[in-house]
């Protein structure tokens, strides 16, 4: 009896895969009867399943065979040789492709650091090529000449705001000399439409700033130290001459210059301080200083 127990857990043990029923260990003949019952019908319902799990099978293989040409494909699409362990091959490829991330960052850091320096040496060469158009024989002697005008507009300009009563200043623009009129909405003017007076007063400008800027326009320790005005006093009304008279005076009490002043007009001799007054007669001429 107990052999043959051992034989009958021998085979339901065997069949412990399968789930197979308990086993009343009383009765030796009714577990075989079970045992063998089970077994029969577990079979049969195997045999009618297996076309079923077959087909299924047969699909799934086709699925991963088609699977498996999307990955080929894909590895080739990627340059990559087809393989029995894909996975593999792609943790493969990622590092690869990873290290080589890390590269381009790398050259692309190294790129931005060589435009930079490309922008610097192009902001050089331009530089470097200004200066060399500027310093040909006749761009720098024109390009200081520029700077000289620049400088002496700027001073004559003051000047002939203090002349005016503050109504003009002086431009220049390509050679030309212009004033701004404001006492008529900053309207810009040619020198050519200027009255008598405000053409002297103009030139007067020029000349003053002129004696004041030698000494800075010059290589040398060059110096204006006296100024001559001849004539054009006739044509300035009494408030403009008044005006330039204060301003000779003004510029005489530096002391720094010495004003000489040709003129026939009484009003403009009366208020210089030594003068020379020039007479003539049929025969010959006279000179005479007066005043203190």
């Amino acid at each position: 009896l107990r052999a043959t127990w051992r034989a009958f857990d021998a085979a339901r043990d065997g069949l412990a895969r399968f789930g197979p029923p308990a086993a009343d260990r009383e009765d030796l003949g009714a577990a075989w009867a079970v045992l063998t019952g089970w077994a029969g019908a577990e079979a049969e319902r195997r045999r009618a399943e297996r076309a079923g799990r077959a087909a299924a099978v047969a699909e799934a293989e086709a699925v991963a065979a088609g699977v498996g040409e999307r990955i080929a494909d894909i590895f080739a699409a990627a340059g990559l040789p087809a393989t029995d362990d894909p996975v593999r091959a792609a943790d493969r490829a990622l590092e690869r492709a990873e290290a080589d991330l890390r590269e381009l960052e790398r050259r692309r850091e190294q790129a931005g650091g060589l435009r930079e320096q490309r922008a610097g040496y192009e902001r050089e060469a331009q530089v470097a090529r200004a200066l060399a158009g500027h310093l040909r024989a006749n761009n720098f002697e024109r390009w200081l000449l520029a700077e000289a005008l620049d400088l002496l507009v700027d001073g004559a300009s003051g000047i002939l705001r203090e002349l005016s009563g503050g109504q003009y200043d002086l431009v220049h623009d390509k050679g030309e000399f212009f004033v701004v009129d404001h006492h008529d909405a900053g309207l810009r003017r040619g020198v050519r439409t200027l009255s008598g007076g405000e053409t002297f007063q103009a030139s007067l400008a020029l000349a003053l700033a002129l004696s004041e800027q030698l000494a800075g326009m010059s290589t040398t320790a060059a110096s204006l130290e006296s100024i001559v005005l001849d004539e054009g006093f006739g044509t300035l009304d009494a408030a403009t001459l008044d005006t330039v008279a204060a301003t000779l005076e003004s510029l005489a009490a530096r002391g720094d210059r010495m004003v000489g002043v040709v003129t026939h007009v009484p009003a403009l001799a009366e208020r210089i301080p030594v003068r020379y007054e020039v007479s003539k007669d049929a025969r010959s001429a006279r000179v005479e200083r007066t005043g203190r």
